[in-house]
């Protein structure tokens, strides 16, 4: 799957956007149609612990699929949007399924 990486206002290494690659990618066993995906890195101004966001876009037919979750690391922050997302996946596998 092409998967466009943006990290705003800071430079992500080359260790993390493999990890998130590497995250994203497994999706592609639950929904084997996704067109690409687009992965925003932030740090965000919220005061407290949970200052890091991923948003994650995914372009699959017919829909734009949509997960942000914040963390205090960019990792968990990935770990869990992708989680979240592969809910969304499955539910949007399910009702193409019923049509």
């Amino acid at each position: 799957m092409k998967l466009q990486m943006h990290s705003i206002h800071f430079e992500a290494d080359q260790q993390l956007t493999d990890f998130i690659q590497q995250k994203v990618d497994k999706l592609e066993t639950f929904f084997d149609r996704i067109v690409e995906g687009e992965v925003f890195l932030k740090h965000n101004n919220a005061d407290g612990i949970n200052n890091k966001t991923v948003e994650l876009k995914l372009f699959v037919p017919g829909a734009t699929l949509y997960s942000e979750e914040d963390s205090p690391s960019f990792e968990a922050a990935a770990d869990a949007a992708v989680e979240a997302m592969r809910r969304q996946l499955k539910k949007y596998k399910e009702k193409q399924m019923a049509h």
